[in-house]
């Protein structure tokens, strides 16, 4: 199963009471991330329907429940939540602080993608349900995005997962990415690698052509 995280990036979205009940949002609708994706509104309704409560998670660590989340609901902005964070621990406490004093101002969810949209001409996905799994406060700011996916060739379906896995896998920047991306995402789909040692001209445009190769390599590895 493949889990992915996504912090939501906007100051003072989570606060806390000296009893230790924080709440937020989670998600915000209609927003594009720096991912190119956007949570649709009634993303999380199957997950609230369940019945099951998403853990709330120190930064994201399975190993650390800090909490429970006892509210959790959709308005028109996003997803709203609210728990209690356990006092009585350690980390609890240690949560409690840093949010008082603003250190930890971020929520982040963790989930997986039951069913999406891709716009190629935008690209932009589109996440129309999503099952959550955890919803964690998180350092602000953190990793600008701390998603979790897989980098083998058989999860990358369009050249927007080839873009991603270059980014999270392969430490690309953003706009390194994008180009690797649009230049060297047919190599993926089985057709010849480029032969860069065979290029003439431009050096900078063979370097990045050694990067398609080294990619799709390391990728499909």
């Amino acid at each position: 199963m493949e889990i992915e995280r996504k912090q939501l990036r906007v100051a003072a979205e989570i606060k806390a009471s000296a009893e230790g009940v924080i709440e937020g949002y989670g998600s915000v609708f209609g927003n594009t991330d720096s991912y190119g994706d956007i949570v649709v509104a009634g993303a999380f309704a199957e997950t609230l329907k369940s019945g099951r409560v998403p853990a709330m998670l120190w930064q994201h660590n399975p190993d650390e429940p800090i909490g429970v989340w006892t509210e959790m609901r959709e308005d028109k902005r996003g997803l709203v939540v609210k728990g209690q964070l356990a006092l009585g621990t350690q980390r609890g406490r240690e949560a409690l602080e840093l949010i008082k004093m603003g250190a930890l101002s971020g929520l982040s969810i963790g989930f997986s993608t039951v069913r999406s949209s891709y716009d190629e001409q935008s690209g932009i996905r589109s996440l129309l349900e999503l099952d959550l799994w955890e919803v964690s406060p998180v350092t602000f700011p953190a990793n600008e995005a701390a998603r979790i996916t897989s980098a083998k060739s058989d999860s990358i379906k369009t050249v927007r997962d080839f873009e991603r896995a270059l980014r999270d896998q392969l430490g690309f920047s953003r706009g390194a990415a994008t180009a690797i991306a649009a230049h060297g995402f047919k190599t993926m789909q089985g057709e010849p690698a480029v032969n860069s040692d065979d290029e003439q001209g431009d050096p900078a445009e063979a370097e990045l052509l050694k990067a398609i190769n080294a990619a799709r390599q390391t990728i499909a590895g």
